[in-house]
């Protein structure tokens, strides 16, 4: 099972999640279940994930990748979007790339 929580308060917000994953009984390991995404003083956009591992990693791959590929601004990725809504649509469109391969 897997815990992801965040909470808007009147100071921000705060994020937890925990780092337990289990590929059986006997198979326990920890791995983040929070990924930050920050450039400071712009924008701080955290995704906590649930479910396969595999998925996950692989989505925040790309994720990352996107990022360190920017070619000054030309292509979208979640550093230069303008909108939290097309930052929604780049991760699902991520998800949607690692569920097709």
């Amino acid at each position: 099972m897997t815990y992801c929580v965040g909470l808007r308060l009147d100071r921000g917000i705060i994020f937890a999640s925990d780092t337990r994953t289990n590929a059986g009984f006997d198979n326990i390991a920890c791995f983040r279940k929070m990924h930050v995404f920050e450039n400071k003083g712009d924008r701080t956009i955290v995704l906590l994930t649930a479910g396969n591992l595999a998925v996950t990693q692989s989505v925040i791959s790309l994720l990352n990748e996107s990022i360190a590929q920017a070619d000054g601004g030309e292509s979208a990725n979640l550093m230069n979007v303008s909108t939290l809504f097309q930052a929604a649509r780049l991760v699902g469109a991520a998800l949607r790339e690692v569920h097709r391969t």
